[in-house]
């Protein structure tokens, strides 16, 4: 595995848990995955991805514009789970549509049928920016629901970010999520333990913002950059 196979900063640290394979002939040399649940930090360590070069496909991203006015999928939101949700402007009310979805009973079922009204076409946007990066470059998916959607054998690697449930539930709070919602959408989530299952690097996220920011940088530095040694 090489002998550079733990590195932190503060309380924040990164674990390479399994191999990154060797860099791919055609195309981007690394397709690479981030995700974690919802409050993790995943899309900070996106940002510094891209900050160092990397081609990112934001699946959140996508998801607000494929729901955007005139878009399809709105329809078929509206169509499933109430037409109330548009407003007079033809704008969704993404905080109502959030909590008709992932709160109460039956929330499995309807989060499903969420995702297969929107999904397929997160899915072809996201792949078109990742395939369309520059040859021998690293492409990045920040990606939430990688392990709910079975997406992790397409990756070169995947970057999990994890910390603990009550910070994740104050950073969401801080973003205006009401507690209660937070929990929910973490319990419709993935565990900790499944997302392991698939990682290749693990990033604990218990530091500040800064030593996640460093910790990323030198993730990306040693482990995921073109230049990078394979570790096997």
């Amino acid at each position: 595995m090489g002998v550079n196979s733990a590195l932190s900063r503060g309380a924040c640290t990164a674990s390479l848990i399994r191999p990154i394979p060797p860099l791919r002939v055609q195309g981007p040399a690394r397709v690479v995955a981030v995700s974690g649940g919802i409050g993790s930090g995943k899309s900070s360590v996106t940002r510094v991805f891209a900050s160092m070069g990397a081609t990112t496909a934001d699946a959140d991203a996508i998801a607000r514009q494929v729901l955007e006015p005139g878009q399809p999928a709105l329809k078929e939101v509206a169509a499933r789970f109430g037409a109330d949700l548009i407003g007079e402007d033809g704008a969704l009310d993404r905080s109502g549509l959030a909590r008709r979805v992932f709160a109460g009973e039956g929330a499995e079922e309807r989060i499903a049928a969420l995702n297969a009204i929107t999904h397929p076409a997160i899915e072809q946007r996201a792949w078109e920016i990742l395939n369309g990066a520059p040859e021998g470059s690293v492409a990045v998916y920040d990606i939430p629901l990688l392990v709910e959607g079975d997406h992790a054998e397409h990756f070169d690697a995947v970057v999990i970010v994890d910390a603990p449930i009550e910070e994740r539930i104050k950073r969401l709070e801080g973003r205006g999520v009401a507690p209660e919602d937070a929990r929910a959408r973490i319990r419709a989530q993935a565990s900790s333990c499944q997302r392991r299952a698939v990682a290749s690097i693990w990033i604990d996220n218990e530091g500040s913002a800064c030593d996640l920011e460093e910790v990323a940088r030198l993730v990306y530095e040693r482990w995921l950059a073109p230049d990078t040694p394979v570790f096997d």
